[in-house]
């Protein structure tokens, strides 16, 4: 098997276990919860985004990534970072305008993961990527998929439900 064949697999199958992870437990379980509660869980998978500037490193192990392309990634997983980051804390404490801004996020996070796929099947690294890359590439970008496609479910959801009366610090 090749290597992007290889990797390929390896991210379909991620992706598919991530689909039935939600279906059976995280969809149930998000449904018991106020809408601010169960979008700030699944922000928080976002909140490591930054993960992305080890293309940096890679790059200088080999990776052959143009640096326009490891910029765009790299940097717009910086801001995928910040907003999630926001989004969790204007939710939190339920400063107005979270859900707009959620709502931002989710608009921009969905760019940033077109964009990042269009210009790695661009310049074909899906067979280029090992170590660290391959692990962010087969493994956690599914789950950025998934949850951002949680996200715009329970915005859409639940989108006539008001703010919060009080923000849960539990959740």
């Amino acid at each position: 098997m090749s290597s992007a064949a290889a990797a390929l697999l390896a991210n379909t199958l991620s992706f598919l276990v991530f689909v039935l992870i939600a279906f059976f437990y995280v969809v149930p379980w998000l449904r018991t919860k106020k809408r601010e509660a169960a979008l700030t869980v699944l922000l928080w998978v976002h909140a490591f985004r930054y993960v992305a500037l080890e293309l940096f490193s890679a790059q200088r192990a080999g990776l052959p990534i143009p640096n326009d392309l490891r910029d765009q990634i790299a940097y717009g997983d910086v801001v995928g970072t910040a907003l999630a980051v926001l989004c969790i804390l204007a939710l939190r404490y339920g400063i107005r305008g979270g859900i707009a801004l959620t709502w931002l996020f989710a608009a921009a996070t969905f760019l940033d993961l077109v964009n990042a796929l269009v210009g790695g099947i661009r310049h074909g690294m899906m067979g280029e990527v090992h170590d660290v890359p391959w692990l962010i590439l087969c493994f956690y970008v599914p789950l950025l998929w998934v949850t951002l496609g949680l996200i715009v479910w329970k915005l859409l959801i639940r989108r006539g439900e008001g703010p919060a009366s009080t923000p849960s610090r539990t959740s």
